[in-house]
């Protein structure tokens, strides 16, 4: 199993200069979820931390650009391709985003024709009493079979994902994701997909996708990126 290389992102316009900062506020704000949702502090203790992070907030919030910023990092003209592109291009994707603190990150590993991935959910991710909420494991899902189809060489925006909940998956308990192309034919791709947990298989999942046109993808993310980068340039003359 080959391990996606932990990608470097200084190149990224919200990160260049402030990488691992941005890594360690990113985890700092998953704990703070979690334990916004697994602490009970006493009334008086909870406006306190509410003022102290309410401050915090206005202060980021000073500092958001004028643009968004760009979400997908696309190729370099004259560069090899990221190949299969997916962490390595998304540094905030809600799933495999190290700088998302929505995301876990699930870890997400190589093993052709396969996609792994490595999650173990919290209680903020919970759904029924100590199992993990359908909705995060479906997100989870179209990830890993996006990931198993670039490795296929084919990619595209989901048309269908169909889940089949076996037994429940539980939170605090590694679950491995595996992702696998059945078939692409030229106009759909159709992947497969299934979490084991404990030796037991807990979901099975079904995904179509549209063929899309990568290139297309890239020019849009240049474009978004050259955007603010002229924005930015403009603001700081």
């Amino acid at each position: 199993m080959a391990a996606e290389p932990t990608p470097a992102f200084e190149d990224h316009p919200g990160l260049q200069g402030r990488q691992a900062e941005a890594r360690d506020l990113a985890d700092v704000l998953r704990r703070l979820i979690r334990l916004s949702v697994s602490t009970a502090p006493s009334a008086r203790e909870t406006a306190a931390l509410t003022a102290q992070l309410t401050a915090v907030a206005d202060r980021m919030e000073s500092h958001v650009p004028q643009l968004p910023l760009p979400r997908f990092i696309a190729p370099a003209e004259d560069g090899p391709p990221r190949d299969p592109p997916i962490g390595s291009s998304m540094p905030f994707d809600l799933i495999v985003g190290a700088f998302n603190p929505l995301a876990l990150p699930v870890r997400l590993e190589f093993d052709p024709p396969k996609a792994l991935g490595y999650a173990t959910f919290d209680v903020g991710y919970e759904g029924a009493p100590g199992c993990v909420h359908g909705a995060a494991l479906a997100a989870t899902f179209d990830i890993i079979l996006t990931a198993a189809n670039a490795i296929a060489g084919a990619t595209g925006p989901t048309v269908r994902l169909q889940l089949r909940y076996r037994r429940p998956t539980l939170v605090s308990e590694e679950a491995v994701f595996e992702g696998w192309v059945t078939e692409v034919t030229e106009r759909r791709i159709f992947s497969q997909g299934r979490i084991v947990q404990g030796g037991e298989v807990t979901v099975e999942a079904e995904g179509e996708f549209a063929v899309f046109n990568r290139g297309g993808v890239d020019r849009m993310a240049a474009a978004r990126r050259k955007a603010f980068d002229e924005t930015a340039t403009g603001a700081d003359s």
